[in-house]
């Protein structure tokens, strides 16, 4: 019989093993532009649509972060000159985030980011798609779940 309660055996500890480890890999990197990791994803969420302005909340739902840690990444981002917060004209209860020209003209400049981090991996491209979809239908399925 085998003892599932060690920690080389949990899926948790290499999953956080893991994200810790990929963040140290970011980090430098993302540091020469002046940027953390996390204000390195919203910047992707708002790259993949630069003409909109998506909502605090609906960035934070695609995110999956509440308004408490993503209001205090997207004041600095606004403070970096990345970013534009205003309220929206149809609803003033709501607060969009848009790009400034100097936030859509640093896509450009982080554009080997992911590259590199992939170098650093050791993987191949199918392996880290094939891990990307893996770790994608796990957190869907645990908050389907949640939502039950």
């Amino acid at each position: 019989m085998t003892d599932d309660l060690v920690l080389r055996r949990q899926a948790c500890f290499a999953l956080y093993a893991a994200s810790r480890a990929l963040t140290d890999v970011y980090r430098p990197m993302l540091d020469e532009f002046g940027l953390t990791y996390p204000q390195y994803l919203v910047l992707l969420v708002l790259w993949e649509h630069p003409d909109d302005a998506p909502t605090v909340s609906e960035l934070g739902a695609e995110l999956r972060l509440d308004s408490g840690t993503l209001s205090p990444l997207l004041k600095r981002l606004e403070a970096a000159g990345l970013v534009v917060r205003r309220r929206s004209a149809r609803d003033e209860r709501r607060v969009e985030v848009g790009l400034t020209e100097a936030g859509r003209a640093l896509r450009e400049q982080v554009r080997d980011v992911p590259g590199r981090v992939a170098q650093a991996t050791g993987l191949g491209r199918d392996e880290l798609v094939a891990l990307r979809n893996t770790l994608t239908r796990i957190t869907d399925t645990i908050h389907r779940q949640k939502e039950q």
